[in-house]
């Protein structure tokens, strides 16, 4: 395998920090061209000065002259500012791929900009294929940049699809059934912020843990893969495995069922994306089913979680639609992440604001942006009145 020259576009987040754990037991094999971060300026400057990034971006304007003083006697880089890390993925042509991996709807347009310059990305941050799919899938082809996904269960399906000939009869999308899987509903109402982030199988940030705790996540991983694999919402299937051992499975016309399996470590599909097609040495725990004992599958409860029937719905719908929930959700969990508002009033906020958007059928990236814009305002004032 050739050297790789690397983006990590939020390497301060989980996946982030995770990607350069890869980095760090392969580092004959990579090149750290560029690292960003939201705000966090002490460990992007850590990251930096380790891997000898070449430039790194802060996108808080305001912490500049500190990462600026502690990079540039390291001969590193720094700007700032979202348009700055945009900016850089238009123009770089020292890079191979780059790993998406920045939280929320800020990562769309970052991600686009690489897109449209021919980069190679590896996918991790959800928003921009739920919020705008059909433009960012667009855009890889028109400017033939390949798309490599890093969710476990994307890398499982297209794992899955290594080799195969035939058309897609079923995705299986597996789901841990996050941290209240056993809760009764009756008392989800009185779910605490400290329950939401304490996921069972897998160490994730903040935001996608309250997400995964709703299934709204795993409502977003239909959509992507709706997007990712060119399969219509009917088929897809979402399955609750507990266990987390089988990250997706795809069924075929003859009634063969592939499906992947490893142990719930993030570093796996994270090193398949920024290594593919080739696979190396990964220093996480095997598979061993003497230990296992087995595996249990079951229907997601969808009157207990109704995000993942909301998602399903805006998927249906279609354009705009899912960009309007996206936008509504994130504004949603950051009030439950506040303690502004209960973990039973998040369907609801995101329900209301999808109601109250105008339906575009076929956003351009102007109208992604106004959605989302006004979505996030009328989510706020919902959440302001309770």
């Amino acid at each position: 395998m050739e050297k790789r020259r690397l983006a990590i576009l939020g390497s301060t987040g989980s996946i982030g920090v995770q990607a350069l754990d890869v980095v760090r037991e392969h580092r004959e094999l990579f090149d750290i061209q560029l690292l960003t971060a939201g705000s966090n300026s002490h460990l992007l400057i850590q990251q930096a000065i380790e891997f000898n990034a070449a430039c790194a971006i802060i996108a808080d304007e305001s912490l500049y002259q500190e990462v600026y003083e502690a990079l540039n006697p390291h001969g590193i880089t720094v700007f700032a500012g979202m348009g700055s890390i945009v900016d850089a993925m238009a123009t770089a042509g020292n890079i191979d791929l780059v790993l998406s991996a920045m939280v929320g709807f800020r990562g769309l347009e970052p991600t686009l900009a690489a897109l449209r310059s021919g980069k190679a990305v590896a996918i991790a941050n959800k928003e921009p294929l739920v919020a705008a799919g059909r433009l960012v899938m667009q855009t890889a082809r028109e400017h033939n940049a390949p798309i490599l996904p890093v969710d476990s269960e994307h890398s499982a399906i297209f794992q899955c699809l290594q080799g195969q000939h035939s058309p897609i009869d079923r995705i299986f999308l597996t789901a841990s059934g996050g941290p209240f899987l056993r809760t009764p509903a009756s008392e989800l109402a009185n779910v605490t912020v400290a329950e939401a982030v304490n996921h069972p199988r897998w160490k994730m940030g903040r935001k996608i843990t309250v997400d995964s705790s709703t299934l709204m996540n795993k409502g977003f991983e239909v959509i992507e893969a709706c997007w990712l694999f060119g399969v219509d919402v009917s088929r897809i299937t979402v399955v609750i495995h507990p266990q987390s051992v089988i990250h997706s499975m795809v069924s075929f016309q003859d009634g063969a069922v592939i499906g992947q399996m490893s142990m719930p470590d993030m570093r796996l599909p994270i090193q398949y994306a920024l290594t593919y097609p080739e696979r190396l040495p990964l220093d996480i725990p095997k598979v061993d089913f003497y230990k296992l004992g087995g595996f249990t599958f079951s229907e997601p409860d969808m009157d207990k979680f109704p995000c993942l029937g909301i998602a399903l719905e805006a998927m249906k719908r279609g354009g705009n639609i899912p960009c309007a929930m996206n936008a509504a959700n994130e504004v949603a969990v950051a009030a439950f992440l506040d303690e502004r508002i209960r973990f039973t009033d998040i369907p609801a906020v995101i329900s209301r604001a999808i109601e109250k958007c105008p339906y575009v059928k076929e956003p351009d990236l102007n109208a992604i942006t106004d959605t989302d814009k006004a979505t996030r305002q009328y989510a706020s004032t919902l959440i302001s009145k309770r």
